[in-house]
């Protein structure tokens, strides 16, 4: 038989299983003109967001699978059980009691294949903090590690699961949730709709369990990021000598969720990045400012919600004197101020702030002191500062813990927009979003703050009112920022980022990534994510003077202290003089030598390195989800005989054929 009666006899069996098990299509079969035509008829790619693996070195914590494919069903109910291994359809609102029970209960540990977490709006009623109840609690500089700094956590997000878990988009919550009903309303008890998780995550090596043996292997690498400072105004060389005392201002730039690509983190900590930026612009506007008796210097840490590694980073970058922060020195640092959660500081129709001192009583008063005096000096706007309640065990769970953890007499505060307790119930979660945050509570903090800052670098020379009425924030800014760093759109298209840089993705994400860079070179890193990368050239431009070759620039400066602000944009950027940099952060305990990383050992002159968790991600591949409807075993069978007619058919006509055509030459 030719090739052509063969390719014929393929072609009708395909017509016969097509037209006995039609494919369950997301379009209209009559357009199917190709293999991916059928493909994509068969097969519903779903938008949702991962979990992924991430090691420590004690072991690992979130899924890591192959490929899993299983039915989707529902499970809503304390009581429902599985009889097979399921893909479960979560409600979001039920995934903490579910984490717990399964946690809790093997037999339906063992029955789950996967969880898709539905995607829902923020409840009045809602209560979601998958972190702890007090977070971060190895690296609290005091003893009281029973206090509930975060009482509607449950600590989920820490837990081991051999399972891989998925949050969908509205649009694919939807889609889930209709194939659930159908699977419900299926006669036969017969579950047609699966999931297939595939790749939800690239194993590390056997025997590679934590982060030491995988970074060893190369299996992984370290959590980590850039972290950015700078000075206003400009530090003039590179000499600590006659340089003023340092008041440094620091925030957060990453936050934590369950889910790697949804960590937006709007109020804890992404409304005290934004009040930092609006502060300096603020202060950038005085003409003064150079004769102030104490220097500005503000620091956006990374890889803060992992073990505080841009502030820990920094300060022994600090201790060594690194070229990262040249110009600064540990012993300068006067005072420091954090700016924490002021995201949801209306109350009453005004905003209230908690001011939480710790270090040098005496100092630290004075900051707030200042901080009150910078309310009064708002008048009308009715901006409120209290000292937190005496009856907390210290600072909330904040970057000033590094600096006490170095030196417990540093006088700090950190300035929240709760007392005793987080007023965010949805801390490193994916509900901790854009709707979450109040901007008028936002600016309110950057003028408070900016206003603050003024009083204390004045020190003891007398304030000039008339200069600190002048003090007065953006609050179109404020806006614009939380439109950029907060939402898709626009995202971090905006323009005020696009000014500066030329990002690579449109929705911001505040996961602290891994660290992609060598060690050395850092002030032009070759990976510095987005949010790193506008951070450092709005921060340049606010506190910088223009140099005296404003000549575009598109790298590298000629003259000693400037730097090149906006280099991506198109046309080139500006030479300014600035004191700008970035600063690494990782693990304190990891060495990059000979082109691998290594865990070093506890370090005994800091007390905080036993507790460095060193977190690593494993490699993994592109992560997808996609949903299909598979028939049951008899409609298996119903394939198979009819394949064996066919070819049983086949076969005898082939026999007749020969025969035929043996009588037909005989003939001739």
């Amino acid at each position: 038989m030719g090739s052509g009666s063969t390719a014929s006899l393929l072609a009708a069996v395909a017509c016969v299983v097509l037209a006995v098990f039609p494919p369950v299509a997301s379009g209209d079969a009559a357009t199917l003109e190709s293999v991916p035509d059928l493909v994509k008829a068969m097969y519903i790619n779903v938008e949702s967001f991962p979990c992924v693996r991430l090691l420590n070195h004690s072991g690992q914590v979130d899924p890591g699978h192959d490929k899993v494919i299983a039915p989707i069903v529902r499970f809503g109910n304390r009581n429902d059980q599985l009889v097979q291994p399921s893909a479960v359809l979560l409600p979001l609102n039920q995934m903490t009691d579910f984490f717990l029970r399964v946690s809790n209960d093997p037999e339906l540990y063992h029955k789950i294949a996967g969880v898709l977490v539905e995607a829902n709006g923020i409840d009045n009623m809602l209560e979601f903090s998958p972190d702890r109840k007090f977070p971060q609690q190895a690296f609290a500089p005091y003893s009281n590690l029973s206090h509930h700094w975060n009482p509607t956590g449950s600590g989920i997000m820490w837990n081991k699961y051999d399972f891989p878990v998925f949050l969908l988009s509205e649009e694919s919550t939807q889609t889930l949730q209709n194939l659930a009903d159908k699977n419900e309303k299926s006669a036969n008890g017969y579950l047609a709709n699966v999931a297939e998780f595939d790749l939800v995550m690239q194993t590390t090596k056997a025997g590679t369990h934590d982060s030491e043996s995988c970074l060893r292997e190369q299996s992984c690498l370290p959590l980590g990021g850039q972290s950015v400072w700078t000075s206003l105004p400009p530090i003039s060389n590179s000499s600590t000598k006659h340089q003023k005392p340092i008041i440094m201002v620091t925030a957060s730039q990453d936050s934590a969720s369950f889910f790697r690509d949804r960590s937006l983190g709007a109020d804890s900590p992404i409304s005290g990045l934004i009040a930092l930026l609006t502060a300096v612009d603020a202060l950038s506007h005085l003409h003064d400012i150079s004769n102030l008796k104490k220097q500005l210097v503000f620091a956006v840490f990374n890889g803060e919600a992992w073990g505080y590694l841009g502030s820990r980073k920094f300060l022994q970058e600090l201790d060594q004197g690194a070229d990262s922060v040249n110009g600064i020195s540990s012993l300068l640092i006067d005072q420091v101020l954090e700016i924490g959660s002021i995201g949801k500081a209306i109350s009453q129709g005004y905003p209230l702030f908690y001011a939480h001192a710790a270090g040098n009583s005496s100092i630290s008063m004075k900051m707030v002191d200042a901080l009150q005096s910078a309310s009064e000096s708002l008048g009308s706007d009715n901006v409120k500062v209290k000292p937190a309640a005496s009856s907390n065990p210290g600072v909330p769970p904040s970057s000033l813990m590094s600096f006490l953890g170095k030196n417990s007499s540093t006088p700090g505060l950190v300035l929240e927009d709760f007392d005793s307790q987080f007023s965010n119930r949805f801390y490193h979660s994916t509900l901790d979003g854009p709707a979450n945050i109040n901007s008028s509570s936002i600016a309110a903090a950057a003028a408070l703050i900016a206003r603050s800052l003024y009083i204390l670098a004045s020190a003891d020379l007398p304030i000039d009112l008339i200069t600190l009425n002048t003090i007065k924030v953006n609050v179109s800014l404020v806006e614009e920022l939380i439109g950029c760093l907060l939402k898709c759109d626009p995202g971090l298209s905006c323009g005020i980022v696009k000014s500066f840089i030329s990002p690579s993705n449109s929705c911001p994400s505040h996961y602290v990534g891994v660290f992609q860079d060598l060690p050395a070179g850092t002030q032009f890193p070759s990976y510095a994510d987005d949010i790193s990368r506008f951070i450092w050239n709005f921060l340049a431009d606010r506190t910088s003077s223009l140099a005296g070759n404003s000549s575009s620039c598109t790298g590298q400066c000629h003259d000693e202290g400037e730097i090149c602000v906006g280099a991506e944009v198109e046309g080139g950027g500006r030479c300014v003089v600035s004191t700008t940099r970035y600063v690494p952060a990782y693990s304190t305990r990891l060495k990059f030598e000979d082109n691998v990383w290594h865990v070093l050992p506890v370090n005994s002159s800091d007390p905080f390195s036993a507790a460095d968790p060193v977190w690593t991600e494993s490699f993994w591949n592109t992560i997808g989800l996609r949903v299909y409807a598979v028939q049951a075993t008899s409609y298996d069978w119903l394939v198979l005989l009819i394949g064996i007619i066919i070819t049983a058919a086949s076969y005898f006509a082939v026999i007749v054929g020969r025969s035929y055509i043996s009588k037909i030459i005989k003939r001739d």
